[in-house]
């Protein structure tokens, strides 16, 4: 009938709450054969033992109303919730209590929305053989350990498929109240890297979204229309370049369960956490992300590559207002015919290309760059240099025409490109 946090206040009526340890043992070796004694569950006994809160009955000014760590090992009284002690299992009294073993929930963590964290907090250490579930709400699971490698690989795996079935389950409802032209690609957590943070291995809990034409950064998850206005940041699709970073691995227990993508290291990188991927954006930024699996990164680069594929052929063609020598010029992309420029006030074609005449390009890193076409009658390269005010976003939507282009005549090819991919579900 006693617990882990439960503290000896009275024997036999004589108060020991003043009592040392000792007095109290020798108080209770002298009671003789019976002995009453009254207990309060405290709180704090069990923190301090580092064991599980939990109060052994009904709830009361000193104790929680959850079970305590020795009434969660499973022996219970059926139809008993009082604190009597039972008749002895061997007494021949028929309607002694019976003994059953039953769940006792002490955390229930919703999974949907829920992200997962393998390192230790403020740093890039992966934390051996543990890991931490945080649901929508805040509410933590806090450190989960196991006493395996093979084991903490098999919750984390379950729970990540887990979240990743409800997570689909959201997207498809979200998507019946979107046109089909404004579907949900992908969503989900990861770790962005502060920008300018006093320390390069500062990161923060991101939720991103490929949507329609857009890509989506949220503080938290969309869970209603009216949220997907309150994005922090939203780039067009076809504005945007995803890359895959070469990883860095450092020598911790989850290698041995075939987690990482067996790329080469890239000393180059500027912090140690692997499956990293950075979005570019215009104006030359980018947003630098990390995810907790390799196979998350793999998603990540299938679902932009779809995303992107599916917005250039919806779109069909950007024109961005450029110049060169001081004249303005429209610069046109047009998924079927290539690459068009035209004088801004006669409207007149000036040159125009094939994406597969492009053979080269080089700029300044600022706003001029040099395109290199191949003429097809004379084969000879002519150069056409222009000028933009947003030249990465113009940079960005290039690669995303042609490489929709080369997906559409030959999707194996943009299959086989998949960094990400080929080494995840190799191993």
């Amino acid at each position: 009938m006693l617990f882990i946090g439960d503290a000896v206040i009275q024997v036999n009526g004589i108060n020991v709450e003043g009592a040392t340890h000792e007095e109290v043992v020798h108080l209770l070796r002298n009671a003789g054969d019976e002995v009453t004694i009254t207990v309060q569950y405290l709180r704090e006994a069990p923190s301090f033992l580092k064991l599980p809160l939990g109060s052994p009955g009904p709830s009361s000014d000193h104790s929680s109303g959850t079970s305590s760590p020795l009434f969660d090992s499973g022996l219970h009284l059926n139809g008993n919730s009082t604190n009597t002690a039972p008749s002895s299992p061997s007494s021949p009294i028929a309607n002694e209590p019976k003994y059953e073993k039953r769940w006792l929930d002490t955390l229930s963590v919703p999974l949907s929305m829920a992200r997962i964290s393998r390192y230790k907090a403020g740093t890039n250490k992966l934390r051996s053989n543990a890991f931490e579930v945080l649901a929508l709400d805040g509410v933590s699971t806090g450190i989960l350990q196991y006493c395996s490698t093979q084991e903490s690989v098999d919750w984390l795996r379950a729970l990540s498929t887990n979240i990743n079935d409800l997570t689909l389950q959201n997207m498809k409802m979200a998507n019946k109240c979107c046109s089909p032209s404004d579907q949900v690609i992908h969503m989900g957590w990861v770790n962005e890297r502060l920008q300018g943070a006093d320390s390069p291995q500062l990161y923060k809990f991101k939720f991103l979204a490929l949507k329609g034409s857009s890509f989506y950064i949220f503080s938290t998850p969309p869970v209603s229309t009216l949220d997907w206005v309150r994005a922090e940041k939203t780039y067009n699709l076809c504005e945007v370049l995803f890359k895959v970073h070469k990883l860095w691995l450092n020598d911790d227990c989850w290698l041995q369960a075939n987690l990482y993508l067996g790329i080469h290291q890239d000393y180059e990188l500027e912090d140690q956490r692997p499956y990293c991927f950075s979005v570019v954006v215009g104006h030359g930024k980018s947003h630098y992300f990390n995810v907790e699996l390799g196979s998350d990164l793999a998603v990540w680069e299938k679902s932009f590559q779809k995303a992107i594929f599916l917005e250039v052929q919806r779109t069909g063609s950007k024109t961005y207002t450029c110049s060169w020598q001081g004249e303005s010029l429209c610069f046109t992309l047009d998924f079927a015919s290539g690459f068009t420029c035209l004088d801004n006030k006669t409207k007149n074609v000036l040159w125009r290309f094939k994406f597969s005449q492009l053979k080269g390009s080089s700029d300044d890193g600022k706003t001029r760059v040099k395109l290199l076409f191949q003429n097809t009658e004379t084969k000879q390269i002519e150069t056409k240099e222009l000028e933009f005010q947003d030249l990465t976003a113009v940079l960005n939507c290039i690669h995303s025409f042609i490489a929709a282009k080369v997906a559409s005549v030959d999707p194996l090819f943009i299959d086989s490109q998949s960094i990400a991919r080929k080494y995840t579900y190799s191993n």
